[in-house]
């Protein structure tokens, strides 16, 4: 089956203005088209002041909701958690052997890894500078381990290009910049900067240039030993009679810019991607675990949320056990905060002013598919000596996630076969059952790994428009909804207010619902405190 290479969208437009013209004037530019947002948090939140026995009813135990539960305890709030699945988390999740899982239409798939072997489906990786997140994780005991993003022995692959063969992100990453770096030293040997620069300037620019892309005392990039230097060698150095290496050489620049392998670059530079990155020893599910013990009782799990309604004195909400929903249940109490994705919430009976419910109506789900492979050997390390990383692809499966722990480490493993978010793949992998998704991870990995075709064993496929608790993967803002109903959808209404990534600068980040949350109960408290 043929596929189109994808077009150019605006995150390959970052990509190529960071390589031109730095990674200052990318981040401006992903500031100025809502991509990139700085973690405002400073420490543990304060709620000073006598809460007076109020009782908050918090509806989902993903890290919003449990974020608020632990907060307004310690403040000497009543707290009751109702949360529609068995586990903490919500969408910090994680599949292990075993685990059995059933999506809408009724597609039931049992996980069959290897113990010690695990998926995250939802959240994978933890930026340095989400630093809400980092702080719970230390608080709550949580050990971290290194996410290794960019991994230069990975690959970038063009169907199209080279003769469909897989490139090295090292020696496409040191072509493209050696030989731009080769026409701006022309351009300034040209004298074409004189005036922006200095004769100084100029000369330290030759030499900067010289460094960062590997040119040669003629400012050429080249084949040769300074090139390979960067790119990597055709034969490395070695030891003893044999130790000369061989220098490899590039690819021509022309070829990189039609194979549009450039526009992969924003994968290393975009500032939420840069390492470094954590993740969580065991999986990412050991955050949620964390929080629920620490939370106890106050979860009760298995509550599916039917109906939500509030008067002046409180809010009263109406749910059945989702296991056996025959009877319904309620619960009164003062105040109400919801942090059921807005996918679901739009579905509800809820009785808010006509600004909030537009908001909860008005912003769309990102549709988004993980797929996880287990094969018999970990090839990319024993074969292709890559150890960490990610791979990427303009076949519809997008990434390729390589494991992130026991290194160098005999018997089975664990890829992540396809990541898919936003665009039309996403939404026809959706459309797929789980195993023909899981058949064509393992078709088109097999473009970049040909092991594939022998090593595999089992997999498991994720597509979360058709996830139960979720609908969707994590609110999607268009700008223009963004200025209509974002200040609608985070404000006080009557006694009911929302959390969650949707209600964050930082959708689909743990850290946006992390710090969603500690906005809104600081708002609520100083509500408490004054009434």
């Amino acid at each position: 089956m043929q596929y189109e290479p994808l077009t150019v969208r605006r995150r390959d437009l970052l990509s190529l203005i960071g390589t031109v013209a730095g990674s200052a004037a990318m981040y401006h530019t992903m500031t100025a088209l809502g991509f990139a947002s700085e973690s405002r948090y400073t420490g543990p939140i304060r709620l000073d002041g006598d809460a007076k026995g109020a009782f908050v009813l918090i509806l989902g135990a993903g890290l919003a909701g449990m974020t608020a539960a632990l907060e307004l305890r310690k403040a000497g709030y009543k707290v009751l958690v109702l949360e529609f699945n068995d586990r903490p988390g919500g969408r910090n999740w994680t599949l292990r052997g075993g685990d059995i899982f059933v999506e809408l239409g009724g597609f039931k798939q049992t996980c069959a890894f290897e113990d010690g072997l695990h998926l995250d489906p939802g959240p994978w990786r933890i930026p340095y500078h989400h630093r809400a997140l980092l702080d719970y994780c230390k608080r709550l005991g949580v050990a971290l381990e290194p996410f290794i993003q960019v991994n230069h022995n990975a690959y970038l692959h063009a169907s199209r290009a080279f003769g469909g063969t897989p490139q090295r992100i090292r020696a496409v990453k040191a072509d493209f910049q050696g030989q731009i770096s080769e026409l701006l030293a022309k351009v300034a040997n040209q004298g074409e900067l004189d005036q922006g620069l200095s004769r100084e300037d100029k000369e330290i620019l030759l030499l900067a240039l010289k460094s960062w892309g590997a040119l040669d005392h003629n400012y050429k990039y080249k084949e040769g030993l300074i090139a390979s230097g960067y790119r990597g060698y055709a034969k490395p150095p070695g030891g003893g009679l044999s130790a000369a290496p061989l220098p490899s050489e590039p690819l021509a620049l022309s070829d990189i810019l039609k194979s549009q392998l450039w526009r992969y670059f924003w994968n290393f530079a975009r500032y939420e991607l840069q390492t470094t990155m954590f993740q969580p020893v065991g999986g990412m599910d050991m955050i949620g675990k964390a929080f629920g013990r620490e939370l106890g009782g106050l979860i009760r799990y298995n509550s599916k949320v039917t109906e939500i309604w509030q008067n002046d004195s409180g809010v009263t909400v109406t749910y059945v056990d989702a296991k056996d929903p025959g009877q319904s249940q309620k619960v009164t109490a003062d105040w109400c905060l919801c942090t059921i994705p807005l996918s679901i919430l739009s579905q509800l009976p809820i009785n808010v002013g006509a600004a909030m419910k537009a908001a909860i109506d008005g912003v769309p789900y990102t549709a988004s598919v993980k797929v996880g492979l287990q094969f018999k050997r970990r090839f990319w390390e024993e074969d292709d000596a890559i150890y960490g990383g990610i791979s990427f692809t303009d076949l519809p499966i997008s990434e390729i996630g390589y494991p992130n722990t026991d290194y160098n480490k005999s018997g089975r493993g664990i890829l992540l076969g396809a990541y898919l978010f936003e665009g039309p793949n996403s939404f026809e992998f959706t459309a797929m059952p789980p195993d023909e998704r899981v058949a064509r991870a393992v078709e088109f990995g097999a473009a970049i790994h040909p092991q594939y075709r022998t090593e595999f064993e089992n997999g498991i496929a994720v597509a979360w428009h058709r996830v139960p608790f979720a609908l969707g993967c994590s609110g999607h803002w268009a700008d223009e909804a963004r200025k209509l109903h974002y200040r609608n959808l985070c404000g006080i209404d009557g006694r009911i207010l929302l959390a969650g990534e949707h209600a964050s600068a930082l959708p689909a980040w743990q850290e946006g619902a992390i710090l969603s949350s500690l906005d809104a109960i600081a708002r609520l408290h100083e509500r408490v405190i004054k009434t």
